[in-house]
C-alpha cells in the first residue's frame, strides 16, 4: 500500500467538515518528565510530522512550554509560506483549572491565554478536565466555554478523562461534546464498557492515550524480565507499569506480547502498531494519541504502518483470551478517568 493511502486512511471527519489524523501527536512529553526539549528542534520534528501526514496535536495548558511551541511552529509555517499545511493542521489544548469557583471572567482569561500562547485567533477544540466532582463548579464550567463555542472563540468542545455518568450529565444539559479523551489500550478495555453505550448514542468519540502502555507495549520488552526503578526511566514507563500490575502479573503481560508479536508477524508489522491498532478498530474511537519525543526520535513511518492493515477475528480472539485472565479494571480502578480522582 502507498503512503498516499495510507495517509488518506489516516483521516477522520471528527465533526461536519472538520478533518483530523487518526494518529494524533501526544505533546505531554514536553512538560519536563521525559528529558530536555530542544525547542528549534521540536519546531523542524513537528514540521515533519506534519507534511507526513501526522497533523493533528494534542497539548495542555500545563505542558510546559507546548503551547508556546504551537506558536513559534505557526509562525514558521507562515515564514515558510505553508499556507494549505497550516490550515491542515488542528491543535488540541486543554483547560485543567484546580477546583474552584468559576465565573465567566475565569473561563475567558483562561482561554484567552490559550490563544495568546497559541497565536491563535479561536482554539481548534478546548478539552476540559475537572479534579473533583464533588465540587459541582464544573457545570458552570462547561455552561461558561460551551458560551464561548457559541461565540466562535472555540471551535469545538471536548472533555477529558470524564466518566459516563458524567459525559451523561453535560449531554443532558444539552452542551454540545465532541470527544472524550481516556486512557484505552488492549490492558485497559473499561472504554469498552459504560463510555461505549452512551458515545454511540450521542455521536461522540473518543480521542484514546496509553495505547502503547507508555512503551511497555512494544517489541522492547518482549521477553524481557520485570523491570526494576531504572528501566523504568520516564514518567509514562513508571505510570503504566502500574497500571500493568493492576491489569495482571508479569508473566501475563509477557504472554500477552508473544501473542502481540505473532499478530505482527503475520501482519509484517509491529508490536507497537497491532497495540495502536486494536484501539482504532473501535468505531467510537476516532483517533489515538502517540507521544512524541520532539527532536530526539521519531517514528513516523513505523506509525503510518498501522493503516495497512486491519485485526481479524482470529487476532481479536486471541488477545482476548489473553484478556480473560486478567484483571477486572473498572473493579479495581473504577469508570473512565477514575485513576485520577
Amino acid at each position: 500500500m502507498s503512503k498516499l493511502k495510507s495517509e488518506s486512511n489516516n483521516i477522520i471527519e471528527l465533526k461536519d467538515d472538520f478533518f483530523i489524523s487518526r494518529i494524533i501527536n501526544g505533546m505531554w512529553q514536553v512538560s519536563g518528565n521525559h528529558g530536555v526539549i530542544n525547542r528549534d528542534e521540536a519546531i523542524e520534528s513537528m514540521l515533519i510530522h506534519s507534511k507526513s501526514g501526522l497533523f493533528t496535536w494534542d497539548l495542555a495548558d500545563h505542558y510546559g512550554p507546548a503551547e508556546d511551541f504551537v506558536k513559534v511552529f505557526r509562525e514558521t509555517l507562515k515564514e515558510k509560506e505553508e499556507n494549505d499545511l497550516l490550515k491542515k493542521i488542528k491543535f488540541f489544548t486543554k483547560w485543567v483549572p484546580r477546583p474552584q469557583k468559576i465565573t465567566d471572567e475565569k473561563v475567558r482569561a483562561a482561554v484567552d491565554v490559550s490563544c495568546k500562547r497559541m497565536g491563535m485567533d479561536s482554539l481548534d477544540m478546548l478539552q476540559f478536565h475537572w479534579w473533583d466532582y464533588r465540587n459541582k463548579e464544573y457545570l458552570k464550567a462547561m455552561e461558561y466555554l460551551d458560551d464561548l463555542r457559541e461565540e466562535g472563540l472555540i471551535k469545538h468542545l471536548g472533555l477529558t478523562n470524564f466518566d459516563s455518568k458524567h459525559v451523561q450529565e453535560f449531554v443532558d444539559m444539552g452542551i454540545k461534546i465532541v470527544s472524550n479523551q481516556v486512557q484505552y489500550s488492549i490492558i485497559d478495555t473499561r472504554p469498552e464498557s459504560l463510555m461505549q453505550d452512551i458515545c454511540e448514542k450521542n455521536n461522540i468519540k473518543l480521542l484514546v492515550y496509553g495505547t502503547l502502555g507508555g512503551g511497555l507495549l512494544t517489541k522492547r520488552f518482549l521477553n524481557k524480565s520485570k523491570p526494576n526503578a531504572s528501566q523504568l526511566n520516564t514518567a509514562s514507563l513508571y505510570k503504566y507499569y502500574n497500571m500493568v500490575q493492576r491489569w495482571g502479573d508479569w508473566n501475563l503481560f509477557t504472554e500477552l506480547l508473544n501473542v502481540l508479536q505473532m499478530i505482527a508477524e503475520k501482519h509484517k508489522v509491529s508490536i507497537a502498531n497491532v497495540a495502536v491498532r486494536y484501539t482504532l478498530e473501535n468505531p467510537i474511537v476516532a483517533a489515538a494519541i502517540v507521544g512524541v519525543r520532539l527532536g530526539i526520535s521519531e517514528h513516523i513511518q513505523e506509525n503510518m504502518n498501522i493503516f495497512d492493515f486491519s485485526l481479524d477475528k482470529e487476532d481479536l480472539d486471541m488477545i482476548n483470551r489473553v484478556n480473560s485472565r486478567s484483571n477486572n479494571l473498572i473493579r479495581i480502578i473504577g469508570d473512565c478517568g477514575d485513576e485520577y480522582r
